[in-house]
């Protein structure tokens, strides 16, 4: 056993009493620097001090946690900054998109307004080439008509051989059977053209109706005579049909609405464009009886 002995000593300080003094750190960073604010009450002056071995030490404020914590703040702001230009890079394709459709549906629009433009003026054009054609077909019936009744009413006469009538009508005297100065001058232009062709409108030389031909003749002495028929039937003086003389006009029909005309040449003939079966032919008054006649002569 030691010689020594270890004999514990009561200390005779005493225990310390807690700090009355309080103290609050406050540390943040603001503008990328860190700050530190210590706020406590008074120590009286006559306190102990604590020895260092009941002393806390405060955390060292470094220059990488400012460092981190201002790399913090730039984050959140790069991340909403991104947020932000995300939602202008979607609003504007959005309105690129509506601004294509707008387009392409006015394009649309426009396609079906000139397409129904175009049928308009198609259906328009039909119309009037059906109109035309309505109208020559039109034309075209009622010569082939007119036609037809001159056709009948020669083919008729044909089949009957008319008697001159027993009263108010004989055959023409002699004093009429001869043709001298433009009498004979007409007979020879109608005789000139016997053979030619009926055809419904001509007016010669190589083709005619009834009344270009009786027009044709008189020219060649003279006398101006209307186109149509139902007019020359009432541009001279009317005759009984007992009295002719050559070069008067005979019409078959009423005056003023005669269908058809022929010239007489004496001895009981007369010279007409009767029809297209015929042509131009001189008759003997039997073959067709005149209505009336006029004379210009």
């Amino acid at each position: 056993m030691s010689p020594n002995v270890l004999i514990p000593i009561a200390s005779h300080r005493k225990p310390r009493r807690p700090s009355a003094s309080s103290r609050a750190l406050r540390a943040g960073v603001t503008g990328g620097f860190f700050t530190l604010a210590v706020t406590g009450a008074t120590v009286p002056a006559d306190a102990a001090e604590k020895p260092v071995s009941e002393t806390r030490e405060m955390p060292t404020i470094t220059t990488a946690l400012a460092t981190s914590a201002a790399r913090s703040a730039d984050t959140a702001e790069r991340v909403a900054f991104d947020y932000e230009r995300q939602g202008l890079q979607d609003s504007a394709v959005s309105k690129a998109a509506e601004s294509a459709d707008k387009r392409k549906a006015e394009a649309v629009e426009a396609a079906k307004a000139e397409a129904a433009k175009k049928a308009a003026a198609v259906k328009k054009a039909k119309a009037a080439a059906q109109a035309k054609a309505e109208g020559i077909k039109k034309a075209d019936g009622n010569r082939k008509a007119k036609e037809a009744v001159q056709t009948r009413a020669s083919r008729s006469s044909e089949r009957t051989t008319l008697a001159a009538p027993s009263t108010g009508t004989s055959a023409p005297t002699s004093a009429g059977s001869s043709a001298t100065g433009s009498s004979a001058t007409l007979v020879a232009f109608l005789k000139a053209q016997l053979g030619k062709a009926y055809v419904l409108g001509s007016s010669g030389p190589s083709s005619y109706d009834c009344s270009s031909l009786t027009q044709a003749a008189f020219n060649q002495i003279g006398v101006d005579l209307p186109r149509v028929s139902q007019a020359q039937s009432t541009s001279g003086t009317q005759v009984g049909l007992d009295s002719l003389q050559v070069g008067d006009i005979l019409y078959w029909g009423s005056a003023g609405s005669a269908y058809h005309v022929g010239v007489y040449i004496g001895d009981g003939k007369f010279i007409g464009a009767q029809n297209p079966s015929t042509g131009v032919v001189e008759r003997p008054l039997s073959y067709d009886q005149p209505t009336g006649a006029v004379r210009v002569l």
